[in-house]
């Protein structure tokens, strides 16, 4: 799989061939620790004033190898494609090894940070459900108005479990039923499959 880059990430990353080979390593150094640690504008400003680089030259820079790097991790691109999606680029093969290199090192310590800044959401542990038949009212005296009520219990991370109050007629029902079968099914294909082995 060939990793596919925006037009704004390749203008971003045109700043690489420009300066020397330790300088691509220690933004991608940057880069890693920015996202262990977050943005820190005075690591711009420092390095910009080394390289005699305007501020925003070096951030491009630095953003588009973060970009270039986490969505390699995300999406678990071997070294041979990683090499080839760089390879479009048209940087030199000794700035395509650097890259390499950057990515192989790293790309262990991205996977991890990746997987710690992803939200946890809440899963379902267990279902309530009541439901109400209205026969009639003072205004019409024969009708009927079903009502299915829910109570959906959730568990989360930390040590308040949630619990969700939902109301809703059969026929909706029926329908959010049927779209979630259709998603489950879709789930079974080829294509979901070998999604899901690349997101693993």
């Amino acid at each position: 799989m060939l990793l596919v880059l925006s037009e704004e990430y390749k203008e971003h990353l045109a700043v690489l061939p420009q300066v020397d080979p330790a300088v691509v390593s220690e933004f991608g150094r940057i880069a890693v620790e920015f996202l262990k640690r977050g943005i820190n504008s005075k690591v711009y400003e420092g390095a910009a004033r080394k390289l005699g680089f305007p501020i925003t030259t070096v951030q491009h820079g630095v953003e588009g190898l973060m970009f270039l790097l986490t969505e390699s991790c995300k999406l678990m691109i071997s070294d041979i494609d990683f090499k080839d999606s760089v390879m479009v680029l048209g940087f030199s093969p000794e700035l395509n090894e650097i890259l390499l290199q950057l990515y192989m090192k790293n790309h262990d310590a991205i996977r991890s940070t990746l997987t710690q800044l992803a939200p946890s959401l809440p899963s379902y542990h267990n279902l309530e459900w009541r439901l109400d038949i209205q026969l009639g009212s003072r205004a019409m005296r024969q009708q009927v108005v079903p009502m299915v009520t829910m109570l959906l219990h959730l568990t989360t991370d930390g040590p308040d479990n949630r619990r969700c109050a939902l109301q809703t007629d059969p026929a909706t029902l029926l329908h959010l039923i049927s779209v979630l079968e259709a998603a489950l099914a879709s789930v079974k294909n080829n294509r979901a499959r070998r999604i899901l082995r690349n997101i693993k």
